[in-house]
């Protein structure tokens, strides 16, 4: 949990403290998204004020697994686990355990210093300890499949598509041994 990756990277449980943070980390992200012209991953209204968006990331932090990945005692990304996916979204439950990740973002500052796959190592790592054999996460399957290529170089498989609303999503699997 505490060993640090070759940038410096910490990953601790978070709690309902790490909402604040976690939220100016969706904001920002949002922002980012919008500049490089992708407006339909997560729309054009910041994440805090989306409707259910600051009730979403409280729960996450209360309800769910959150980890906190640090730089330097600083949150500088984010992953929600939990035993499925979202029971709003189309995506039926696995026939087996499984460990989900609800949510991933990292610090649109400390791009490129690999937080998203340190926390998704750690994702890994969790499932392991809790004797799951596997990961599954949703992801925006839009704008040339850059999120979907995204975790699939980091260990997960595209499984199923689904489409929520307009919305175009793909399910990606990791086994883990």
């Amino acid at each position: 949990m505490n060993d640090p990756t070759a940038h410096g990277i910490r990953i601790r449980p978070g709690g309902p403290a790490d909402a604040p943070a976690i939220l100016e980390m969706l904001d920002a992200a949002v922002a980012w998204m919008n500049a490089r012209g992708n407006t339909e991953q997560w729309g054009t209204v910041p994440y805090s004020l989306t409707a259910g968006g600051t009730e979403r990331v409280e729960g996450y932090t209360t309800l769910n697994w959150p980890w906190i990945a640090e730089l330097g005692g600083v949150p500088a990304g984010a992953l929600v686990l939990d035993t499925g996916p979202s029971p709003k979204m189309p995506i039926p439950a696995a026939e087996e355990p499984e460990r989900y990740v609800r949510l991933l973002v990292s610090d649109r500052r400390h791009a490129g210093l690999g937080i998203g796959a340190a926390l998704l190592r750690h994702a890994a790592e969790e499932t392991r300890r809790a004797g799951v054999e596997l990961l599954r996460v949703d992801c925006w399957a839009g704008g040339g499949g850059e999120l979907v290529a995204y975790y699939e170089r980091n260990g997960f498989t595209a499984t199923d598509r689904f489409v929520s609303g307009v919305w175009p999503g793909q399910v990606l699997a990791r086994r883990i041994a």
